[in-house]
């Protein structure tokens, strides 16, 4: 018998590098992510999500990764993996780790081998090199552009000092793209899923994993002006990329599902899958492939009522149609962390990041609200919801870090015209006196918190009823008390503007997304995302209220 944990898990994901540091470096570990399982249990998480912990030569924050079976010496040694793995599964905590199949870093020793191997070999057939345009291969392949901005090709010099071919980065030119159409990269990820599975992981977050397949005689292609970095928004393109969300995937996902299954104790698989819409992305997750899909549809709607009933019942529909659970997530690691994105009054395309020249800002006590109401509403929802660490505490982006202190590539390849991700990624605070605000034993953090931080660390909002720490310990308490996450949701017969409210087993959930009050419904208040004047019987704006059912 299956228990199926998946389907209702609440999933924190770990940034390693910026949420608990052992040894004083400036840089988080495995043995600061041990040292503070407590705090994650105490919470009430199911599982945890570690973005990449490898081998790397760090120009992307680990995900160019030079080897998948081990860990970079900046996090510590596959003995500490162990150890935190052992110390997560004591703790009731599932496992869950980030594999990036798209691309490796330009210091594996597959591509290092391919700039050294000659034109046709079998070292170059591991990646995507070809031949430039022009009289002498003096232009690209094609005109693809960075993810990350720039050109997604870069010319090669030859053993012999010659101009060479080209080669294929959807990402920063230090992340080559693997070409999956060869059996010898399929069977080396198949190697690669064994190693970790046989450590005791309990599954994979995929990255990018609506890439790795690119269309026959990689096209010419243009994204529209306005269209996400990743590929959100497909279903605007008049033409769709040649690179993302082709058929040829799900064949891959088909044959890991297969080989999980070979494993005890349901280990799952988690795609990061940037396409539109709905139905589309639900073809990630029927029933031989994988388990999970984050809903970025739900994380990119604006805090409207008619717009969030719309993804809600779109989203139930079409992950329904082929027997998932809607996988909900507000943030993560490469969006503007929701405390700060649900205040913006301009658009802001994902990955381009925030900061001081960023026009609509908008109130971050606005945002913060909204934050905590927003969440509220997330997780009454059925299905399984993923939380990013620091949201718990109602961190916000961080947008006035000095230009010399950014380090995403994305700042670097569009010349600082895009800000990127590191408002999102600064080290989280723990203690307000201490070092690093609890971050690590000493002063030092890779990226520079704000003084700000201190006013958010967890010491200060661990026994405060009203902190952000309370209301999320609250409501994933309350979730599973109620079964929430297994339910299924009634909606009213009438709609007031500005308000949602559902039903979803005992619990009545009335969210206000406007900034004017609302009556309050009768009943026994379990609770609110904000502040209620119950004796006026109003529901503040940009407020979520969870009521028992009469």
């Amino acid at each position: 018998m299956t228990s199926e944990w998946w389907r209702t898990a609440a999933i924190y994901q770990i940034y390693p590098r910026s949420f608990a540091d052992a040894n004083g470096d400036g840089m988080g570990d495995l043995a600061g992510i041990t040292a503070r399982l407590a705090d994650l249990a105490e919470l009430g998480i199911d599982a945890i999500w570690l973005s990449p912990f490898f081998t790397s030569p760090q120009k992307d924050a680990g995900y160019d990764v030079a080897d998948y079976c081990d860990v970079d010496p900046l996090f510590g040694t596959l003995t500490d993996f162990d150890a935190m793995v052992e110390e997560a599964h004591a703790r009731g905590i599932r496992v869950i780790v980030d594999l990036v199949p798209n691309h490796s870093s330009d210091q594996h020793d597959w591509f290092q081998a391919a700039l050294a191997a000659p034109v046709g070999s079998a070292e170059r057939a591991r990646y995507l090199f070809r031949d430039g345009r022009g009289e002498n291969g003096e232009l690209p392949p094609n005109n693809w552009e960075s993810v990350f901005g720039g050109p997604a090709w870069t010319r090669v010099t030859e053993a012999d000092g010659t101009p060479g071919q080209w080669y294929l980065h959807l990402f920063d030119s230090s992340q080559p793209d693997f070409d999956w159409t060869n059996e010898e990269v399929r069977e080396e990820f198949r190697r690669i899923l064994r190693f970790w599975l046989d450590r005791g992981v309990d599954g994979f977050r995929v990255d990018v994993a609506h890439g790795m397949i690119k269309a026959d005689g990689l096209p010419d292609w243009s994204p529209a002006a306005d269209a996400g970095s990743m590929g959100g928004g497909a279903e605007a393109e008049a033409v769709p990329a040649p690179y993302w969300g082709l058929d040829g995937v799900h064949e891959i996902y088909r044959d890991w599902r297969a080989l999980l299954d070979t494993y005890p104790g349901e280990r799952i698989l988690a795609a990061e899958a940037w396409v539109d819409p709905l139905p589309r992305v639900a073809q990630w997750v029927r029933p031989d492939e994988m388990h999970q899909a984050f809903n970025f549809a739900y994380l990119e709607t604006p805090w409207q009522s008619d717009a969030l009933r719309r993804v809600i019942d779109d989203s139930i529909a079409a992950f329904a149609a082929v027997g998932a659970p809607s996988t909900w997530v507000l943030s993560n690691h490469d969006v503007v962390r929701h405390a700060t994105r649900l205040a913006l009054t301009e658009p802001n395309p994902q990955g381009h990041g925030v900061g001081p020249r960023t026009p609509g800002l908008g109130d971050p006590a606005t945002g913060l609200r909204r934050a905590r109401a927003a969440t509220a509403l997330m997780l009454a929802l059925p299905g399984s919801a993923y939380l990013y660490q620091g949201e718990e505490l109602g961190l916000p982006e961080v947008i006035d870090l000095q230009d010399d202190a950014r380090q995403d590539p994305t700042w670097f390849r569009t010349n600082g015209e895009r800000y990127g991700r590191d408002g999102c990624r600064v080290p989280l605070p723990w203690t307000a006196s201490a070092p690093s605000y609890g971050f690590g034993p000493t002063d030092a953090a890779w990226l520079p918190q704000p003084a700000s931080w201190a006013s958010f660390a967890r010491d200060v909002q661990r026994d405060d009823p009203a902190s952000t720490l309370s209301l999320y310990r609250s409501l994933l308490a309350a979730r599973r008390a109620h079964g929430l996450a297994s339910g299924s949701l009634e909606w009213p017969l009438g709609e007031t503007p500005e308000v949602l409210s559902f039903r979803n087993g005992d619990v009545v959930v009335v969210a206000n997304t406007g900034s004017a009050p609302v009556a309050l419904p009768a009943g026994e208040v379990l609770l609110a995302s904000g502040p209620l004047d119950e004796a006026s019987a109003q529901l503040p704006g940009d407020t979520t209220v969870w009521l028992r059912a009469a």
